[in-house]
């Protein structure tokens, strides 16, 4: 099985910034896509940014231009830069991995625990 744990989170001030990592581990024949959901106390859990295998990569609107994600495939990681950082972007944040079994037969998504990330003067 997969498991995913991300770290990089923490308090930062207003326009400062901050780089989450996520790490996934196990036994899997390959991840797909991946990617970084947030969820804000009271709020629904929203994508953040998410990429593919083949480098593809989709932001959501209130990010764009200031975060990045990247993927190193070999390693199994992946990473959201985060620039310009804005109180709203307070939020816990969620790594994702939509992972192919071992065996090739199926696709599921994995979740990591959660860090968080607290943007206040």
């Amino acid at each position: 099985q997969v498991q995913l744990v991300e770290s990089g989170g923490g308090l930062v001030q207003p326009g400062g910034s901050l780089r989450l990592s996520c790490a996934a581990s196990g036994s899997f024949f390959s991840i797909n896509a991946m990617g970084w959901y947030r969820q804000a106390p009271g709020k629904q859990r929203e994508l953040v940014a998410r990429i593919t295998s083949g480098g593809s990569t989709n932001y959501a609107d209130s990010v764009k231009g200031r975060f990045t994600i990247s993927r190193d495939n070999a390693k199994n990681t992946v990473d959201l830069q985060m620039n310009s950082l804005k109180p709203e972007d307070t939020a816990v944040y969620y790594c994702n991995a939509a992972v192919e079994s071992s065996s090739g037969s199926y696709y599921f998504e994995v979740w990591g625990q959660g860090t968080l990330v607290t943007v206040s003067s």
